[in-house]
């Protein structure tokens, strides 16, 4: 896809798909339940120009479940998520981001790579539309993995309020 660019709506709770000037998909998202923010730790989700630093996943199964970015060789289900209640669970695809802006959403107590925002797969039964990640941009698992091949690492991404 020629010149892709993505744009996270904060107060829509989109994720759009933009080439050459025109809206090619826009997905329904959750970003953070804290609201927007870049401080490490503010569990909020970084605003501002990113751009996709990797794409992790590329080969796994849908609800494969990630810890510190790599595979555990779970798959997610109701089981698996009774048994850890407690884990955020990063599934499917990463597409990791790294800011641009320096002072804003890069380098220092503002990064957004050593954050680990990702937009990544989530269970299903996670709610779309509302604020209630940790910090990152959370999709549908079939949303991701459509998305994951329609860009690559180096694609623009503007997180917007």
């Amino acid at each position: 896809m020629r010149n892709p660019r993505l744009v996270a709506s904060l107060s829509r709770q989109t994720l759009t798909l933009i080439r050459e000037g025109e809206t090619v998909r826009t997905y329904q998202i959750s970003t953070a339940k804290n609201g927007a923010g870049e401080r490490i730790g503010s569990g909020c989700t970084p605003r501002g120009h990113h751009v996709i630093r990797a794409k992790i996943g590329a080969s796994c199964p849908v609800g494969t479940v990630f810890i510190g970015r790599r595979a555990t060789g779970e798959i997610y289900s109701s089981k698996l998520a009774e048994q850890f209640q407690r884990r955020d669970w990063i599934l499917t695809r990463i597409l990791w981001l790294r800011g641009c802006e320096q002072g804003r959403n890069r380098f220092g107590e503002v990064d957004t790579m050593r954050r680990y925002i990702y937009i990544h797969g989530c269970p299903d039964t996670e709610p779309m539309g509302v604020p209630a990640s940790h910090g990152c941009i959370r999709m549908r698992n079939a949303d991701i993995v459509e998305l994951f091949d329609l860009v690559e690492s180096g694609t623009p991404v503007l997180v917007e309020p």
